[in-house]
């Protein structure tokens, strides 16, 4: 354990960078592992998450080397030419690569163990297995459809069309990438549309993808097998969920006025921006530009007076990972704020909605939690109270660097129980943060 207590500060200002989005990392390395030849990626995300999936790719033939600083080289081996690893895929702490990669392996003649930590091994990885074992691919999983599981590729693989359940990224890729390697047209129906990275950047390394949106805007997205992905050159634009944290900040912290350079704003990915200016917030975009596919601006946040909303459930996929960081914004606005239909927060690392009220609750806020969601009333800007003892992060990256943020707005500060797992997403959270403070 790594405890460490928030407190108030002054103001926040000044300019920063936030690492390298974290979903377009992954994937940037995954599709150059799959390319022939080289890719080079700048701007990379150096989390354990992102550095799970390059030991991977790494162990199914692909060379993956740090050049520099984000700065990554990528030989490729092509798609269907992945090796038989000859140890256990360790994921650590990440669905993301979990998920992903066993898309990756359904539709190759290998077989692959993978094994994670104590909280990844608790995330239910059924919905993955459901399509993929559609497609042909084997599963042999602990119980509940958790790690460690043996994912037994088939080949050739059978091309299905899929109609996702639940909203869901992770899923879409999954199927999307066994279907790579996957003779025919594999397709995936979303009745409600999710982050399009994937789609994206399949598209960019030469996949022949479609995509269609119907009248009720179900999107259909359709990929040709047996694909020859070229080599890119790709530079990573900043993570809106770790600008997240510090947009939140700035927002509820008096005096604050900071620019956060490089933001990736996928309409796909950027709801928490949205949801924060209904609430009053002031954040301006400048320099609005597009990098490798994907829109991108510097953000300039100033202190806000915000007042409570009902937050729209259909904004929820665009902002799923950013709900922790918007109850703290919530607890400090002016009235009520209502958030519903966000099930999909009670598997991730921990139950994020019973974890975010018991943390806000014990650091003096009034929050009731609902089945699908948590009803925030507000301070109105008056600092809330703070924590006597630690509160319980459950291992939870998000869960730590959110209590990060409301310590700042509470009189006696936040005292976070352990702080590394911080390290899975964004290494350098508190040296940035405690670097801007006046």
């Amino acid at each position: 354990m790594k405890p460490r207590r928030f407190m108030p500060s002054g103001p926040l200002r000044g300019t920063i960078r936030v690492p390298g989005d974290k979903s377009i990392s992954h994937r940037s390395i995954m599709l150059g592992a799959l390319a022939v030849g080289e890719t080079r990626v700048t701007g990379l995300l150096e989390g354990e998450d992102v550095l799970s999936t390059a030991a991977a790719m790494r162990a199914m033939g692909a060379s993956v080397e740090r050049l520099g600083d984000g700065e990554w080289s990528v030989q490729g081996v092509g798609v269907g030419a992945l090796l038989q690893p000859q140890t256990p895929l360790d994921m650590g702490n990440s669905g993301t690569s979990t998920r992903l990669l066993m898309g990756l392996v359904a539709s190759h003649p290998i077989m692959a163990n993978f094994i994670g930590d104590a909280s990844l091994s608790k995330r239910p990885m059924g919905r993955v297995i459901e399509p993929l074992s559609q497609m042909g691919a084997a599963f042999d999983a602990s119980e509940g459809g958790r790690l460690p599981l043996t994912v037994r590729g088939a080949l050739p693989a059978v091309p299905i069309s899929y109609r996702l359940p639940v909203a869901s990224a992770q899923v879409k890729s999954a199927v999307l990438l066994a279907g790579l390697n996957t003779p025919g047209i594999t397709t995936v129906i979303e009745p409600v549309p999710t982050r399009d990275h994937s789609e994206r950047m399949l598209r960019g390394f030469g996949a022949d993808l479609s995509v269609e949106v119907e009248s009720d805007g179900t999107r259909v997205i359709r990929l040709v097998g047996e694909a020859e992905l070229k080599p890119q050159t790709i530079e990573v634009p900043g993570d809106p969920s770790s600008a997240a944290f510090f947009i939140v900040a700035a927002l509820i912290v008096p005096g604050s006025e900071l620019t956060i350079q490089n933001v990736g704003l996928n309409p796909t990915r950027a709801g928490i921006v949205e949801v924060l200016r209904q609430m009053g917030g002031k954040i301006e975009e400048l320099n609005r530009r597009e990098v490798g596919g994907e829109p991108v601006a510097d953000l300039v946040v100033r202190h806000s007076a915000l007042k409570g909303i009902a937050v729209d459930p259909a904004i929820a996929p665009s902002m799923i990972d950013e709900f922790p960081a918007l109850f703290v914004a919530a607890a400090l606005a002016e009235g009520t704020t209502v958030t519903t239909g966000l099930e999909e927060l009670r598997v991730k690392e921990s139950d994020r909605i019973a974890v975010m009220a018991a943390a806000l609750t014990l650091a003096g806020a009034r929050v009731t939690e609902t089945e699908d969601g948590l009803t925030i009333h507000g301070t109105g800007g008056d600092l809330l109270r703070g924590t006597a003892t630690a509160i319980a992060t459950h291992l939870d990256h998000r869960i730590a660097m959110s209590m990060a943020v409301a310590g700042l707005a509470c009189r006696e500060g936040v005292e976070v129980d352990d702080t590394r797992p911080i390290a899975t997403s964004f290494p350098i959270f508190e040296a940035l943060l405690d670097g801007l403070a006046q």
